[in-house]
């Protein structure tokens, strides 16, 4: 059996000791589109050699800046083949503004497990705590794992945010480059899905597809432009439901509704297919 709750719930997975400088900053921001308005100097804080200002979802990559080979799915009790799994959702709290260099450590563990019946969904919960012992942010995410299901788990809470009944505050168009998942997995994420035709096909789609972290990464650096006059030290969370695929060289379309004090709802859509949903549940908390 490819998931054993017995084993896998609750389990804590191997520390991984990571170190960053501004370079793989900047390589991550580059790869987010940073340097589109290459003369704006509120942009070029993304690439400043020594001190590049650090969005909070640079937090996803950051344990995992340079690994080369595609990621595996294989944990206490779980083993699945990654063409069978998508991203399912993520967030990430920063309890301080990143730096632009550093060394952590990351710790993480399953914390939940949830059988859909045709798919499971897994959990994790993660921390980054400084080399000084500051803790630097959290995490959770999850994984969608088609046909993993049938464990004999809870099924999870189905759950989804209401959009405000009214206009945006802010509407924004994010063109995307044909090679954006290519470099998008420079920052360590190598799984084929994004880049191989033929395993894109395999798992199901026509083509090669953005990844979820990347466009996750996009909308957050959209709105931290735009609302947040690109001061990416004001974001304090960023969490979002994977709702759909996004195709590189196709445009993000974010409205963005003030819906509380220092709190912003987005929704992510495609332009090219009739404003098709990529992000869902978006929730950006600020100062």
């Amino acid at each position: 059996m490819p998931i054993d709750p017995n084993i896998a719930l609750g389990a804590q997975l191997e520390s991984i000791d990571f170190a960053w400088t501004p370079t793989d900053v900047q390589h991550y921001n580059l790869a987010l589109g940073a340097g589109a308005r290459w003369t704006d100097p509120a942009e070029l804080r993304y690439l400043d050699d020594r001190a590049p200002q650090v969005l909070p979802t640079f937090a996803t990559v950051a344990p995992f800046f340079h690994e080369t080979e595609p990621p595996k799915v294989q944990f206490p009790g779980i083993d699945i083949d990654l063409a069978k799994v998508v991203h399912g959702s993520q967030e990430v709290v920063v309890h301080q503004p990143i730096p632009a260099s550093g060394k952590a450590t990351f710790e993480r563990r399953i914390s939940e497990l949830w059988d859909k019946g045709s798919a499971a969904v897994i959990w994790q919960e993660h921390t980054a705590t400084s080399s000084d012992g500051e803790l630097l942010w959290t995490a959770r995410s999850s994984i969608f794992a088609k046909g993993e299901g049938g464990f004999g788990g809870d099924r999870g809470p189905s759950s989804k945010s209401e959009l405000p009944d009214r206009t945006p505050d802010f509407d924004i168009f994010t063109p995307t480059l044909p090679q954006q998942a290519l470099l998008y997995r420079m920052c360590g994420d190598r799984n084929p899905l994004h880049s191989d035709p033929e395993f894109a096909r395999a798992a199901g789609f026509p083509n090669p597809i953005m990844h979820g972290l990347g466009t996750y990464g996009l909308v957050c650096k959209a709105a931290t432009d735009t609302v947040l006059d690109s001061d990416a030290t004001r974001v304090k969370s960023f969490r979002t439901r994977f709702a759909g695929v996004l195709y590189p060289g196709e445009t993000l379309h974010s409205r963005i509704w003030k819906t509380a004090e220092g709190e912003l709802t987005i929704a992510v859509t495609v332009v090219e297919r009739e404003e098709s949903p990529v992000l869902a549940d978006v929730v950006l908390t600020y100062e």
